[in-house]
């Protein structure tokens, strides 16, 4: 076979190769497979980030409800055993029979401070300069009356940060949830003193 010929068959198979469509899709696809699986599960995680979000002010939301009320501070108040105010170790049992599955109780920080009004009220930053956890939580429930905040956090580990899509505001891929509630007391007690 001479050099001319098969310099045409060559050309020939080329020619071939540019016109056939088999395996375009499947080309395209794996060029595009990866963006779009980031994507999509970035957005996956941001949902469900938001979704816990909104549980957690779910639950912040109930439990300061017992302290408003005096539940947490009166005997007999959240369960007919209780002889007098709750404990900081007994309100975070209460906080964590209000969590569902979608949180570890073991993870959940409970602050409770406690305010003469609204103007004193400070809220510090949980977070570190260099993306570490403060756990200086403290439990001051007040009394009838007082302003009370309550802020629980949670920190919750991410999973798609390697994608190239990073919300973390804490070392180690996670992200700190935080809920707040702030209130008056009710004067449970008949009186505000």
């Amino acid at each position: 076979m001479s050099s001319a010929a098969s310099s045409a068959s060559v050309r020939t198979i080329l020619r071939r190769f540019r016109r056939s469509r088999r395996g375009s899709a499947a080309v395209e696809f794996a060029l595009v497979a990866p963006v779009f699986f980031a994507l999509l599960f970035a957005i996956i995680e941001t949902a469900i980030i938001f979704f816990a979000g909104q549980v957690l002010e779910t639950i912040t939301q109930d439990s300061a409800r017992i302290i408003q009320t005096g539940q947490a501070m009166l005997p007999g108040g959240v369960t007919p055993s209780q002889t007098g105010p709750l404990t900081q170790t007994q309100f975070q049992q209460y906080v964590c029979s209000q969590i569902p599955a979608l949180f570890n109780c073991a993870n959940v920080y409970v602050d409770v401070e406690s305010f003469s009004s609204f103007s004193n009220v400070v809220i510090t930053n949980p977070i570190s300069n260099t993306g570490t956890f403060i756990n200086n939580m403290q439990y001051n429930t007040g009394g009838p009356c007082n302003i009370v905040m309550v802020r629980l956090f949670y920190q919750w580990p991410l999973y798609v940060t390697g994608l190239g899509y990073n919300i973390s505001n804490l070392s180690g891929s996670q992200y700190l949830l935080r809920a707040t509630a702030a209130f008056r007391n009710e004067p449970y007690n008949g009186s505000c003193s």
